[in-house]
């Protein structure tokens, strides 16, 4: 069970990546970005990484009598992954599908990494992020993480530098202190969104 702990006044929910996501987590890579990964790169991470940890979002089950039945398998609207080594997590990829973006999931699905992260061990979590990608800084630097290095022409796509963003002691008390405020703004708005479509080009 991811250890992210959403509310249930939430109508989100984190789960961990299984092979038979993967299908729909290759549908939003190929909408979200211009170099997206092959399936064989899924199948190494799931099936062979040890070190590998993946998350899929998915809007909340409702919770009936009866029992679900296959054509309500509730869909896949972001996704997100680390590698842990030894006590460092280093976000590999993160999305949020187009016409589900700019209403929290984002930093829903970046929380439910953090999270996952230091409940396995780590202490320190980076990731790299394109330098024009202004959006996603702001997001990085709300939970701490600071510019420490520049890779050059990384994204073979444009030639683009990344960014090397991270965040040290995320198992201390202040960080803690720190998540759990973030924490409560972000149930507060996910809350105030109200229900929501399961038609994800739709959204409420």
């Amino acid at each position: 069970m991811p250890a992210l702990a959403i509310p249930e006044s939430v109508p989100f929910q984190i789960d961990p990546m299984r092979w038979e996501d993967v299908a729909e987590v290759m549908e939003i890579e190929r909408r979200t970005f211009s170099m997206p990964w092959p399936m064989r790169a899924y199948e190494q991470e799931l099936l062979r990484n040890p070190n590998a940890h993946y998350l899929v979002l998915r809007p909340r089950a409702v919770r009936t009598a009866l029992p679900p039945q296959p054509s309500q398998r509730l869909p896949i609207l972001g996704y997100g992954g680390f590698w842990l080594v030894p006590d460092e997590a280093h976000i590999s990829t993160i999305a949020v599908d187009a016409p589900w973006r700019g209403r929290g999931l984002g930093e829903l699905m970046f929380l439910a990494l953090v999270e996952e992260a230091i409940a396995y061990g780590a202490n320190l979590i980076t990731l790299e992020v394109r330098a024009s990608n202004a959006i996603a800084q702001r997001l990085y630097r709300k939970y701490g993480l600071e510019v420490v290095g520049r890779r050059p022409r990384y994204y073979r796509d444009n030639l683009e530098d990344a960014l090397v963003m991270s965040v040290e002691e995320v198992r201390s008390a202040a960080y803690r202190e720190r998540l759990e405020a973030l924490k409560a703004r972000l149930w507060a708005r996910l809350q105030a969104a109200g229900p929501i479509s399961l038609h994800r080009s739709t959204p409420n």
